[in-house]
């Protein structure tokens, strides 16, 4: 007998600041957790809904990209108004659209994009500091270093290809299991990498097939090790070539990171 059930394609705005990541944990508030509870709120049903990635506690998301199974026969318009009734205001369903069958949010996916964003405190050669907002403190990495952004647009060069990222990965303990046991792959492909400056902000702009568990935050932390001047820019290759998350930078902080866009 053919599932009445409906496949939807919800794309979800949230805060990141307010919870433990997107994934559902006992105990913890979460993104996943809290769109599920108003989906049950709204439908009656029990779900888990499946997002394009798991975002880490603190990350931030313009376009996460969510699939659930639906019995409930409702319009577009009216579970997204319904939804957002009962999700905190630090959450937002953006978009609710039926979705083709076969579609899921993570397998389906072609490409993301993600933005990191650092507060310049001061420039070099810049003896007072810039004060950081507090309305925008929890959106940045409000960094104390001066920083050469030429310097780290060519460090941001050196990763678009496709390459082996394990230097910029975190140990994910996880991953095995997802991949059935079988050593996952450490190869993405970089679209695209770089820096561009608005006012007082560095904003990081990568766009790749696939990311690693706190690649982005990686890159980042590298390359202000390179715009601060304790990397040099022929160390980011080096670093690639190495295959060792001891040899990059620091984790930059989560709260800077967005995920911008999911491809399809």
């Amino acid at each position: 007998m053919a599932s009445s059930r409906n496949l939807w394609k919800l794309t979800v705005s949230y805060d990141g600041g307010d919870f433990h990541g997107w994934q559902v944990q006992p105990g913890l508030r979460t993104v996943q957790g809290l769109l599920a509870d108003a989906i049950r709120k709204v439908t009656g049903e029990e779900v888990l809904p499946q997002g394009s990635g798991r975002t880490d506690a603190g990350v931030h998301a313009i376009g996460q990209v969510v699939s659930v199974k639906l019995e409930a026969g409702i319009p577009p318009q009216n579970l997204l108004r319904a939804v957002n009734r009962a999700l905190p205001t630090s959450v937002r369903v953006m978009q609710a659209e039926l979705a083709p069958e076969g579609f899921h949010a993570r397998h389906s996916a072609r490409g993301k994009t993600y933005e990191y964003r650092i507060f310049v405190r001061r420039d070099a050669g810049m003896r007072e500091e810039r004060i950081c907002s507090p309305l925008m403190a929890r959106y940045v990495w409000d960094c104390r270093w001066p920083l050469d952004m030429a310097l780290m647009q060519e460090a941001a060069a050196a990763v678009v290809g496709e390459m082996d990222f394990s230097s910029f990965a975190a140990n994910d303990p996880d991953a095995s299991v997802r991949q059935g046991g079988a050593p996952p792959s450490m190869v993405r492909t970089i679209f695209s990498s770089e820096w561009r400056r608005e006012d007082n902000l560095l904003i990081y702009r990568v766009r790749g097939n696939g990311f690693l568990h706190h690649m982005v935050r990686n890159l980042v932390g590298t390359f202000v090790e390179v715009g601060c001047g304790r990397m040099s820019v022929p160390q980011v290759g080096a670093i690639l070539t190495a295959k060792d998350r001891s040899t990059a930078g620091p984790t930059a902080p989560a709260r800077g990171l967005f995920l911008v866009e999911v491809e399809y």
